[in-house]
């Protein structure tokens, strides 16, 4: 789903995209599971507890049981069936005014890139399995000019408990390739992407510039690999480096490629 929201506004012509995952990336925690038990007990207190840890026991006994992430996204989105579209609106704005007021929910560095990034007038695009009653405030923080997310059913402002598109993994590169699709004046290869696990590699797969947020041994190996794949006698600094002594806007570059341990 693609939602225009936060300091977008307007039509312009932006040189690059930036696409950025958020959960552990861009704030440090699982949105999805927060939210969910915040909305469960803040409306039914120790029974809305109680339904939370049975809900999210189910969705990590299907994930160790190796069930697909985006299975696991679709059995997410049937616990809100039937819930109030507006009211989980309005909770997730409680839930984010809570929540951002703890200096560590969002990660700093991220956020620090987001805004050079925005400077050099780049859009933000952040994309997520979660959903906009979570993802809304979040964008208008960070000024993200898109919401890539899932899109769970609605009907009569009430949600259906379906998915149409699951925005885990391959339905990242979906939705990413979809946007570059409509920005035919940016190229791929000048464009940045932010993830901190596996499941956002093919998010990553889709820019020139991909950087990774935290220490994931697979993400340090999958940077390893696009490094050793793009870097050549005359490229400078290897495309998989964060910016932490390395001024990605300019192109200079310190020498040092590590990515950071936050």
């Amino acid at each position: 789903m693609t939602e225009g929201v936060g300091a977008g506004g307007g039509v312009r012509r932006p040189p690059y995209l930036v696409f950025c995952d958020v959960d552990e990336t861009l704030i440090d925690c699982k949105s999805m599971f927060e939210f969910l038990r915040f909305q469960l007990v803040r409306r039914q207190g120790a029974d809305g507890e109680a339904r939370y840890q049975r809900i999210a026991g189910e969705l990590r006994r299907q994930s160790a049981d190796g069930a697909p992430r985006e299975s696991v996204n679709r059995a997410y989105y049937r616990a809100y069936a039937g819930q109030s579209v507006a009211e989980m609106t309005a909770l997730g704005r409680e839930w984010f005014a809570l929540s951002s007021a703890d200096p560590g929910f969002f990660i700093r560095d991220t956020v620090a890139e987001l805004e050079r990034h925005r400077a050099a007038g780049a859009q933000i695009v952040l994309v997520s399995g979660s959903f906009l009653p979570c993802l809304a405030p979040v964008a208008e923080r960070v000024g993200a000019d898109h919401v890539l997310c899932t899109s769970p059913g609605v009907e009569n402002g009430h949600y259906t408990g379906d998915v149409t598109e699951p925005v885990i993994g391959e339905g990242k590169r979906a939705v990413a390739l979809r946007m570059l699709a409509e920005h035919p004046w940016v190229n791929p290869r000048d464009c940045f992407a932010y993830g901190d696990h596996p499941s956002d590699f093919p998010l990553l797969d889709c820019v020139g510039n991909p950087r990774g947020v935290g220490d994931d041994p697979a993400v340090r190996a999958y940077l390893d690999r696009r490094r050793e794949q793009t870097a050549s006698a005359d490229s400078g600094c290897a495309l998989a480096c964060w910016s932490m002594g390395h001024d990605e806007l300019s192109g200079a570059c310190s020498g040092n490629c590590a990515l950071p341990l936050d």
